[in-house]
């Protein structure tokens, strides 16, 4: 019944991507928000880059939801063409980010703000499997996500409560 409301059942199953990735995104904005009225930019590429990761029950259920999708989208390329634009989307938030962190001086001006961008992304999305497989504990995948940002932005590792000084 669905289905009509929807057209094709990969309609609906994009649909329902559509609100997940959504959900996702909200609860994004609240983390960062959460951070304060001024965060720095390292804080906030942090958050975005920590949500990608299974690192509580909501996180690791969305991500398991992701993983029966990328299934999916290997073996139906109409699937696969639609879902190619999310990570593209979202190395060009991160690189915007890193970009204005150069121009504000918290980031260094030498690095390639694309680049670095397209490794965080997939460094947080390597990392995602290897939670899920316990070959990490969060504290870990966290400290690798910290350990790369503290080669882009001007700032120490983060302290024992997680905080980057």
């Amino acid at each position: 019944m669905l289905q009509y409301y929807f057209g094709t059942r990969n309609d609906l199953l994009l649909g329902a991507l559509e609100i997940l990735n959504s959900d996702a995104e909200k609860q994004a904005r609240e983390r960062i928000e959460a951070l304060g009225p001024s965060p720095g930019m390292a804080a906030i590429v942090r958050t975005v880059l920590l949500e990608l990761l299974p690192l509580d029950e909501e996180r690791r259920a969305r991500y398991l939801v992701h993983v029966a999708y990328f299934i999916r989208f290997l073996n139906d390329p109409g699937l696969r063409s639609a879902a190619s634009t999310t990570t593209p989307s979202l190395e060009e938030l991160i690189a915007d980010l890193i970009t204005q962190a150069q121009r504000t001086g918290e980031a260094d001006t030498t690095v390639d703000a694309a680049a670095e961008a397209d490794l965080l992304v997939a460094a947080s999305q390597g990392l995602q499997a290897q939670l899920l497989l316990d070959e990490h504990t969060p504290q870990r995948a966290t400290a690798i996500v910290d350990q790369q940002l503290s080669r882009i932005f001007r700032l120490q590792l983060p302290s024992s409560d997680g905080e980057l000084k």
